[in-house]
């Protein structure tokens, strides 16, 4: 069939094929023969059978998804490609359905049935280190599309036409995350491949898989991976991932010294962690932080740990600990006796602690800044009265949320409206129900209005846009002062702060008014 437009032009885009009926096959074998015997040479047509068909023409071109919708296949939310993504990765050999190219009604679909394919495949890629080496096929066209580095590798002046490329710097499952970014628009990420995927990314120029990792390791980072990501980001050349890993360092620096990947780190990084100032964490914890990275160090170059040794590792940064900073108890207790410095080191540091003429150190002598805790007050007035604010074991709670990270380190409370008195509080901070931190302390109130902070032993991270419950449950004086004119929204400093009711308040503490009137944090 013809089709042409109102304007009598011929519509390009469209052609359809017909089975016609043997009536019409036989009528269209006489037609040919006449015009055979006639003579015409001119023009050799073939024994087809035309109908012009007028048809409106629109402006809006529709795709090939739009025209052929995919359906939801009954009983199953796994699509048909998802399923060949998931053999792929596990078989490398797969051979699609004959006529598969008609399963799928768009590029994206049909390219993505190639990833980790054999079929059509004209290069392999021998990837990871020697002992753990996977063989993976590729596309040239498809890896020249999704990479600068490629294109160059395959259809760059230099390009070498080889078939099969070794790859021993990149780990399989890192290359296999690559590649089913270039081949199926999917970025598929796990935390314990998600730096070499970065490395990968970084390799071969995949802006936007790399910005992925980043943000992936932003928001999966924690006290526990903080040091080993900012050496990585450090490598990366990845600075605002390098200023979140000190933003968390700083604030929950001694869980991030005591944690395993702080021995996994490297020199440098080790001295740039050492001589911090903004460090929030006791001297002796560095102390022990830099000797059990030393221990680690000695077995990774294959030295017999011994204290020789450990300083031989250390280096200078061993007089970047602030030990003379340290509490004498600490020092005398901890470093005196670690073996770690000279008999001299120690009797400079006694001296140091003791006369009033002290002596020249090589160590640093000045204590760190450490971090400023801020707070946010929400309550505008605070009142007292004969018959409130009474504790009989029960809970005060409120909820909150912020807009950027920050570090909860404690809260403000009040004391006893009734003169000077001790409390016991145990305090609590929960995320839908689960514990974060907790600690069960003392404080003791002059009977002034002020309030009086208790602290969690280790600083809470807190996450944007996420409410968080922070729970007190006080004994002591049963009169105490309570808040009243309450906020629901309060800005400190960089940081707006929202607050609403929560159901664990059963000692009547509101939005309006109770207790809890401070949150002590880092930001």
């Amino acid at each position: 069939i013809l089709m042409v437009d109102e304007k009598g032009k011929n519509m390009k885009c469209l052609t359809f094929f017909l089975m016609l009926p043997e009536t019409v096959k036989n009528r269209s074998k006489k037609s040919s023969k006449k015009g055979n015997s006639s003579g015409s040479s001119g023009s050799k047509l073939p024994p087809v059978c035309y109908e012009i068909i007028t048809l409106k023409t629109k402006k809006k071109k529709k795709m090939a998804a739009d025209i052929f919708p995919r359906k939801k296949p009954a009983n199953s939310n796994t699509t048909a490609v998802q399923q060949y993504h998931q053999q792929n990765l596990n078989n490398n050999n797969t051979i699609p359905a004959p006529n598969w190219q008609g399963l799928y009604p768009t590029i994206r679909e049909r390219n993505a049935v190639m990833f980790n394919n054999d079929l059509m495949a004209d290069v392999h890629f021998v990837v990871g280190p020697p002992g753990g080496t996977q063989r993976l096929p590729g596309h040239k066209y498809v890896l020249a599309v999704g990479s600068s580095v490629f294109h160059a590798m395959f259809y760059g002046e230099l390009a070498e036409d080889k078939d099969e490329i070794r790859i021993p710097d990149v780990e399989p499952a890192a290359f296999l995350a690559m590649l089913k970014y270039i081949y199926c628009d999917e970025i598929d990420l796990a935390a314990d491949t998600v730096l070499a995927t970065l490395y990968a990314a970084k390799k071969y120029i995949v802006p936007h898989l790399a910005r992925a990792c980043v943000n992936f390791l932003e928001t999966s980072l924690s006290a526990k991976n903080a040091c080993v990501l900012l050496s990585q980001s450090c490598l990366f050349e990845e600075p605002d991932l390098t200023q979140r890993c000190w933003e968390v360092i700083d604030a929950q620096a001694e869980l991030a010294l005591k944690s395993e990947g702080f021995c996994d780190i490297d020199f440098q990084t080790l001295e740039s962690i050492l001589q911090r100032e903004t460090l929030n964490a006791k001297e002796i914890v560095v102390f022990e932080a830099a000797l059990n990275w030393a221990e680690v160090e000695c077995q990774r170059q294959e030295l017999t740990v011994t204290i020789e040794n450990k300083r031989k590792v250390l280096g200078k940064a061993l007089y970047l600990i602030r030990i003379p900073t340290m509490a004498l108890d600490d020092f005398a207790n901890g470093a005196a006796q670690s073996g770690i410095l000279t008999l001299n080191e120690t009797n400079d540091i006694f001296l140091w602690y003791t006369a009033a003429r002290k002596p020249e150190l090589q160590f640093v002598s000045k204590p760190r800044k450490g971090l400023v805790p801020q707070r946010c007050h929400r309550f505008q007035s605070c009142a007292y009265r004969s018959n409130q604010w009474r504790y009989r074991g029960r809970c005060d709670s409120i909820q909150f949320a912020v807009d950027k990270r920050v570090f909860i380190a404690g809260f403000g409370l009040y004391g006893s409206s009734c003169g000077s008195a001790e409390y016991s509080a145990k305090i609590e901070l929960k995320r839908q129900g689960v514990i974060l931190g907790q600690n069960l302390s003392k404080y003791f109130s002059d009977g002034s209005s002020n309030t009086f902070p208790v602290w969690f032993e280790y600083p809470v991270q807190i996450e944007p846009d996420t409410f968080y419950t922070a729970s007190v449950i006080l004994d002591g004086n049963e009169l105490s002062y309570f808040g009243q004119e309450g906020m629901t929204e309060v800005q400190c400093g960089k940081v707006t702060v929202q607050f609403q009711c929560s159901s664990d308040s059963t000692n009547g503490t509101g939005v309006q008014g109770g207790q809890i009137p401070e949150l002590i944090f880092y930001a």
